[in-house]
């Protein structure tokens, strides 16, 4: 647990020892969607993963029949889950991970560099797939395309590519 408003000095080595061991992956905050990210990352705000989603299950006291129970699919849980997720296979497919944020009214839960554009990733855990984050960072930066990975089919509609979690090696 790491309190509320603590700061990069407090937890520093700490945090440099769990990336450095593979236990967690670190995730940068951007504040613009453009090309290279890293020259818009903040060293100073960003989100850690665990590197491997089973261990965080298993950590977490959760069984296969759990995952399932309905209790649980409406949690923020089970959202916090794929995002993990989806985070260790982007580092996994060889993606730097960035979040990006607006001033704290927006949020993309990932954006990955490739090629020559910023593309923007969110993650839905449910059928509701609606998202004004991605909206306001598609209206500012205009990528050829988004990605959504949720639990819904492929698809594509008004440039955002559609990815089943379980389909993550296609990005």
């Amino acid at each position: 647990m790491i309190k509320s408003g603590a700061r990069i000095a407090e937890y520093g080595s700490s945090i440099d020892w769990l990336k450095a061991s593979g236990i967690v992956l670190a995730c940068q905050k951007v504040s613009e969607g453009h090309l290279p990210l890293s020259a818009y990352s903040d060293p100073g705000a960003f989100k850690l993963y665990h590197s491997d989603t089973g261990l965080l299950c298993a950590m977490a006291g959760l069984t296969e029949k759990s995952l399932t129970a309905k209790n649980l699919t409406g949690s923020g849980f089970i959202g916090a889950l794929a995002e993990n997720y989806v985070a260790k296979s982007l580092k996994a497919a060889g993606y730097t991970l960035y979040y990006w944020e607006s001033k704290g009214k927006a949020e993309v839960d990932f954006v990955i560099q490739t090629g020559e554009h910023a593309i923007p990733v969110e993650v839905k855990a449910s059928d509701n797939v609606r998202s004004r984050s991605l909206g306001e960072f598609v209206r500012r930066y205009s990528p050829p395309f988004s990605y959504r990975v949720s639990e819904k089919n492929f698809g594509n509609e008004n440039n955002i590519r559609s990815v089943p979690l379980y389909a993550l090696f296609c990005i």
